[in-house]
């Protein structure tokens, strides 16, 4: 795949130094921008973070219910009466379907927990962001 990046036909730290307007700090402008960027690649490792687990848990999760799968349809080949069946049946469903609830309880809340600390971390940026705007006009 050929894609095109600007920075290895230019140095662009080098041209936005060179760029001068009048009551703007370049440099500061510049070292906001990389902490952007800091911020922005921060808060994508910690989603892919997040991703990641929820894909392991979801492996756990799928792992653990083929077992079930299995040992439930070895117990009701071991049952003989009618009764017996329908009452292992009605308690299986019973469980499996308590158990995917609570399976699906968990991975809302991973992936809960992983929104808000992508949040934060970016929330922090915006606050620092208007700190730094606010001194800069307060500067200016």
């Amino acid at each position: 795949m050929n894609t095109f990046d600007i920075t290895k036909m230019m140095d662009v730290t080098k041209l936005m130094s060179e760029f001068k307007m009048p009551g703007v700090d370049m440099e500061t402008m510049l070292g906001s921008q990389r902490k952007n960027i800091e911020a922005l690649t921060a808060a994508n490792r910690l989603a892919f973070e997040g991703v990641q687990a929820l894909m392991k848990r979801q492996t756990e999760i799928l792992r653990q219910t083929m077992q079930e799968v299995t040992d439930a349809t070895q117990g009701m080949a071991a049952t003989t009466s009618p009764q017996e069946k329908l009452a292992k049946q009605s308690a299986l469903a019973k469980e499996t379907f308590e158990r995917a609830v609570a399976n699906m309880r968990e991975l809302s809340e991973m992936v809960a927990r992983s929104n808000n600390e992508v949040f934060e971390l970016l929330n922090v940026r915006i606050g620092q962001i208007m700190d730094e705007v606010r001194q800069t006009v307060v500067k200016g």
